[in-house]
């Protein structure tokens, strides 16, 4: 990771702690940023559930942190000032987690990126959908799927 994605990182991580507080509770931490991805960290004792495994909801919120945390990183790094927020939110739960976890978060393609932006740009607000995944070690424990609008700052 170059010294740009690692600044990246602590702007985020600060940015979070400080805007967004239940990271903090939850014990998110972002690990790394490629400028086109992203994994988040969360301890599983802050977010376990009845069962002695990780609590829905927390496996939620992490997943839809790290896509949006995606976001906020890559239009901070391409200079656009916006608000970002999330539309629309599905989570499906296919393992359950049962030692602290991660969240991972893929830009789609370019060409679906460049098509975002520049709808951003023309029309002052934009959508897009990114797939995030829950890991449990090596298994895939759910799968986020989120809908986020970005809309442009008034000059």
């Amino acid at each position: 990771m170059d010294t740009l994605n690692t600044e990246l990182v602590a702007i985020a991580q600060d940015y979070l702690n400080t805007h967004i507080p239940i990271t903090r509770h939850l014990g998110v931490q972002v690990v790394t940023f490629t400028g086109h991805s992203i994994e988040v960290a969360a301890p599983l004792a802050p977010n376990i559930n009845h069962q002695g495994t990780g609590f829905g909801g927390s496996l939620a919120s992490v997943a839809m942190l790290a896509g949006w945390t995606l976001l906020h990183l890559k239009i901070k790094a391409e200079n656009i000032t916006c608000r970002l927020v999330i539309q629309k939110s599905v989570m499906d739960f296919t393992a359950p987690v049962t030692a602290d976890f991660k969240a991972q978060c893929v830009l789609p393609d370019s060409e679906e990126w460049g098509q975002f932006r520049e709808v951003l740009t023309r029309k002052g607000k934009a959508r897009i959908v990114l797939q995030t995944r829950v890991m449990n070690g090596e298994t895939v424990a759910g799968k986020h799927t989120g809908t986020f609008v970005a809309v442009m700052n008034k000059q």
